[in-house]
């Protein structure tokens, strides 16, 4: 997509990201706060993050030329982040998180198997106590996406998803607005883990 496309013409472009940055403040978001952004691509959620004096922060995502994009949207600053080129459910390494944050990556994953190498990656990156950030289409959500199918969840089916290690601790619809009008309608968790 980001081949063809400008990073604000991509369905998932969302200008200011306060819905997450909201759900991340929930779980006390502050400037020594670790990060990580799965599926982060060119999102403007890093901005936000660095101009909050964040420094310790990870954006993955499987599109290179997303993470270039970003990367060169941040200057200097970009040198505070790090940069992962990979399939969230793929082999990856970081540090250790007080945040896993993911806007759409999750519902991109029908196979049940790609689920579990997910959630591998949960348990081995975000500290005990620590909380996960999931957004996804809500059950009234499209069911495709970009020409791909993905998995529409309630955020009682998120925590069932998650597995009984995640307390789910807040949720809330969004409606978001597509570049060119479409209502795509989302619903944010934050879990806190056990």
């Amino acid at each position: 997509m980001y081949a063809t496309k400008t990073t604000d013409a991509v369905s998932w472009f969302e200008e200011n990201p306060e819905t997450s940055l909201g759900m991340m403040e929930g779980a006390g978001l502050d400037a020594a706060t670790c990060v990580i952004d799965v599926g982060g691509g060119a999102s403007r959620l890093v901005d936000a993050l660095v101009g909050r004096g964040l420094s310790c922060l990870t954006v993955l995502d499987v599109a290179s030329e997303a993470l270039a994009r970003a990367r060169q949207r941040l200057g200097p600053a970009a040198d505070a982040v790090t940069w992962l080129v990979a399939d969230v459910t793929g082999e990856w390494t970081a540090k250790p998180v007080d945040i896993w944050h993911d806007r759409a990556t999750f519902h991109f994953l029908t196979d049940a198997r790609d689920r579990q190498r997910y959630l591998k990656h949960l348990y081995e990156t975000l500290k005990p106590h620590g909380t996960a950030v999931i957004a996804t289409f809500s059950p009234r959500g499209p069911d495709a996406c970009s020409g791909l199918p993905v998995v529409r969840y309630s955020p009682e089916a998120l925590a069932k998803e998650l597995g009984g290690e995640f307390t789910l601790a807040d949720s809330r619809l969004h409606d978001h607005v597509t570049p060119w009008g479409a209502v795509q309608p989302f619903q944010y968790s934050r879990f806190t883990r056990r």
